[in-house]
């Protein structure tokens, strides 16, 4: 990595962030960042609540926000607006001091304190998207609800060393950080909480190596010592020559530790994107509050893996003091249990819980996962975890990179499927001078990753609010879809016939949010659900039906656009959702509550969808666009 590499990964992404009229958008620069924070675990899903705030004289600003998977965790996105200034001097986008990245968290880090103490009301309007999120910061709910507020700093900059004879990339962190916040309860009880701050930059070096990575997490280390203060004793059992095993007892007070600090990012990907976080398991939270001292007897234990160690031995017993590239692959349940068993107020100072650690060494990046993936699936019995291959060597997902490759539309174009993370970018740079026109041969509304094709495929069902989770749930739910694991279960044939609809549906969705809109010309702040909800129920009322004709997107693959009948009616149909994700939501942050099925089954059997979707407009338009 050097510098002029770090530069052309900051054009292209201020390429790809440039909107219809020239200018270049934050929620452009976000959105082309995220799916790599998602590959490296950083985020669960790349679904986010734009909620774009910024008041200068007081000096704060939010660009976005989300909540992770488990509930616990608010994360929040910043944007440093100052970096994504075209003309930007070569020595400007070099950052080389924590100061220089402090004074953009301090603008979050300030709106989070007034928030919680509840003094931006005044300074927030209703119609602000960040108002929801105001709302619940200073609520006993908000309150009680997060444990940790995260804050990504989204930086198209450098971060460097200038000692030595050359500048040079390095990683910069930040110290977590602790506010305590004191509130009433409804009952008038007066309490005080500690919330763990945690600020990480996403900047040009992190992008690059994400990049780089192909797809992979980025490697987790965690120091018992550094972070929690304490080394792990533990007992070898094993030394062979790719690995070793040690065993050890866990306190739950560390395993509550290392998931508040840590999270769902603890967990290896296929157990991850298995386990259900939300509701403890009854019977770990059963044996914690009658018989905590039994849990060790009663529990199989985790399964832990890594690829290097600090280990030393102090007085012939043997520590380990440091783990790099942490993932638990069977115990996630009991972690994630015993984390939202404290949360709910039991005692977990009796629990202790066996560990197994393994060591992996001496292999190649394909060995090791391997390797470590073996050891996912034999080591799992206390949930089942599937087999399913979530990687881009899929076979499936060979097939239609196939198909991309060779499938020419009616318009002369193509599609550029990016099967592997950077696969494009790699394309571009191998073509040396014939780069540009590459580019202008696959822009970006003609390019989709796997992620993309998982979120556009299943749109087209009856779970918009999966879709609306997004990550590794959905992603799974498409590759279990077109390759069940069951062998009773029909495997979607990937032809062209599977791809020209594939690509229709692209069409059909990316159409859609440009319809809709975004920031202040949008038609609300609910895109990323209202799209997959709508289009679940054109599916509803056409393939979905057993006495109606299937939908016909050779019309669209031929055109390879919508057409203005189908754009209105799209249109019409999307500002009724929009309403109807508001009126059934029972809780007033309507994106999170988008992810809840029972929003689905409210909304598609409510007499205004039925009302819509029976009037003479309706009938008019899938007359025109249902195969006969």
């Amino acid at each position: 990595m050097d510098l002029e590499e770090l530069q052309d990964v900051r054009r292209n992404i201020l390429d790809d962030a440039i909107d219809e009229h020239g200018f270049t958008q934050q929620n452009l620069v976000l959105s082309e960042v995220l799916p790599l924070m998602l590959d490296a675990k950083l985020i669960d899903s790349e679904d986010i609540n734009e909620s774009y705030f910024i008041n200068e004289s007081e000096n704060l600003k939010i660009n976005a926000y989300t909540v992770n998977e488990s509930g616990e965790r608010l994360q929040l996105f910043l944007i440093n607006e100052e970096s994504l200034d075209e003309d930007t001097s070569k020595d400007a986008f070099l950052f080389s001091q924590k100061a220089e990245y402090e004074k953009y968290f301090k603008k979050c880090v300030k709106l989070l304190k007034q928030a919680l103490k509840s003094e931006l009301h005044e300074q927030v309007q209703d119609a602000d998207p960040v108002k929801l999120l105001i709302n619940k910061l200073s609520s006993i709910e908000g309150f009680e609800q997060f444990d940790v507020f995260e804050i990504f700093l989204v930086s198209l900059t450098a971060t460097v060393s200038l000692k030595g004879a050359s500048i040079q990339p390095r990683l910069m962190r930040f110290d977590d950080d602790k506010l305590t916040v004191s509130y009433s309860t409804s009952e008038g009880v007066k309490r005080s909480k500690e919330f763990l701050l945690i600020r990480q930059v996403v900047d040009l070096n992190f992008l690059f190596n994400a990049l780089a990575s192909g797809g992979h997490r980025e490697v987790l280390t965690v120091n018992f010592q550094k972070s929690f203060g304490y080394d792990l004793e533990v007992i070898s059992a094993a030394q062979e020559k790719n690995f070793e095993s040690y065993l050890c007892v866990l306190n739950a007070e560390i395993l509550f530790d290392l998931y508040k600090r840590y999270s769902t990012r603890l967990l290896e990907k296929n157990v991850r994107s298995f386990l259900q976080f939300k509701g403890v398991n009854k019977g770990i939270k059963d044996t914690i509050r009658k018989e905590p001292e039994k849990f060790i007897a009663y529990n199989n234990g985790l399964t832990i893996t890594a690829t290097d160690a600090s280990i030393f031995q102090n007085k012939k017993k043997l520590y380990i003091e440091s783990l790099t590239d942490f993932q638990i692959v069977n115990g996630g349940q009991t972690t994630a249990s015993i984390y939202f068993s404290k949360k709910d107020g039991l005692d977990i100072a009796q629990v202790k819980v066996m560990a197994k650690i393994n060591l992996v060494k001496e292999l190649k990046d394909q060995d090791l996962n391997q390797l470590i993936s073996n050891i996912s699936e034999y080591s799992n019995s206390q949930s089942r975890v599937s087999k399913v291959d979530l990687r881009a060597r899929n076979p499936q997902l060979v097939t239609l990179k196939q198909l991309s490759d060779s499938v020419i539309t009616p318009s002369g174009s193509k599609w550029f499927f990016e099967r592997a993370k950077g696969e494009f970018n790699t394309k571009v740079r191998m073509a040396g001078s014939s780069a540009a026109r590459i580019k202008r041969d696959f822009p970006t509304s003609n390019r989709f990753t796997k992620e993309l094709l998982a979120k556009y495929y299943c749109a087209w069902g009856e779970a918009p609010y999966a879709v609306k989770k997004g990550g590794e749930k959905i992603f799974r739910a498409f590759i279990e879809q077109i390759s069940p694991e069951d062998s009773q279960d029909e495997v979607v044939n990937i032809d062209r016939d599977f791809y020209e609809s594939l690509i229709a549906k692209i069409i059909m969705f990316r159409s859609m949010e440009k319809i809709y809109g975004q920031g202040k010309n949008s038609m609300g702040q609910l895109r990323s659900a209202v799209i997959p909800y709508a289009l679940s129920i054109i599916y509803l009322y056409s393939d979905g039906s057993n006495h109606r004709p299937d939908f016909n997107f050779s019309k669209i693959w031929r055109s390879q656009e919508i057409d203005s009948d189908l754009a209105e009616y799209l249109r019409s149909l999307m500002v009724l959702m929009n309403d109807l994700v508001k009126d059934y939501s029972a809780s007033d942050d309507y994106g999170e509550y988008s992810k809840n099925q029972e929003l689905w089954f409210s909304i598609k059997n409510s007499r205004e969808i039925n009302e819509f979707m029976n009037n003479d407009n309706s009938r008019k338009i899938f007359a025109n666009y249902t195969a006969s």
